[in-house]
């Protein structure tokens, strides 16, 4: 990551936290598991015994609008991919892989409330979100007619435009940097701590040269279960 692309994410997160620190807007500290995935076909749908458990964590902005209306946004360090197998480990022949891309994420989403009592509310909203990733993991083992191998390396990424079908940065092992898409999110907010479900609708395919307009095949699928403590 350039030294002026981390200076504009340095300037983002203190405009955020000014944001959410002004008058009557809450802020929380916010992580928890990510359960990622990758669409595997036209159809935007994923294989569900692949899912990859990753993380999330960082710091979200509740800024009323009205008393049942609020604006949520915030930066979140979040984990995505998916991972694959072939074979049992027990198969002379078996292949098993998991690629865990990093980003650093900004959502924002339009909340509704309805009280419970007097401290509990339940919520859910909608919204968009952009990311852009930062680091990440490939790993790759397996055993070719009984002859055993292992593989690490850091992902790499590409810096073309995600809107495009372009080849700006294809090849084996690389992915596009940006990413966004749609986020759904639900749950619970008491007086100190809230608690959430959310789900993000990747729109953005992971490599170059693919058309993003034709079909769902390639993008991120992500469920998140979420704790935030109120700061």
């Amino acid at each position: 990551m350039s030294i002026n692309t981390k200076a504009a994410f340095v300037v983002l997160l203190i405009i955020i936290t000014n944001n959410i620190t002004a008058q009557k807007s809450v802020a929380y500290l916010k992580g928890g598991l990510n359960l990622a995935n990758i669409s595997i076909n036209k159809s935007g749908n994923i294989d569900d015994a692949n899912d990859l458990s990753s993380f999330q964590a960082g710091i979200i902005g509740d800024m009323p609008v009205t008393d049942f209306l609020s604006i949520q946004t915030g930066l979140l360090f979040t984990g995505k991919g998916s991972k694959t197998q072939s074979g049992n480990t027990a198969d002379a022949n078996y292949y098993r892989a998991s690629s865990n891309p990093q980003y650093l994420e900004l959502p924002l989403n339009l909340i509704f409330k309805s009280s419970i009592n007097k401290t509990n509310k339940l919520f859910a909203g909608a919204g968009p979100y952009i990311a852009m990733g930062v680091s990440g993991k490939r790993k790759a083992e397996g055993k070719i007619f009984g002859v055993a191998f292992k593989s690490e390396n850091n992902i790499k990424f590409s810096n073309d435009d995600p809107t495009t079908s372009g080849e700006e940065g294809a090849g084996f092992g690389i992915i596009k940097r940006f990413d966004y898409g749609l986020n759904g999110t639900i749950g619970i907010e008491g007086e100190k701590v809230l608690f959430s479900f959310n789900y993000g609708l990747g729109l953005a395919k992971l490599q170059s040269g693919t058309n993003n307009s034709t079909d769902d095949l390639n993008k991120h699928r992500v469920m998140s279960f979420a704790i935030g403590f109120k700061l």
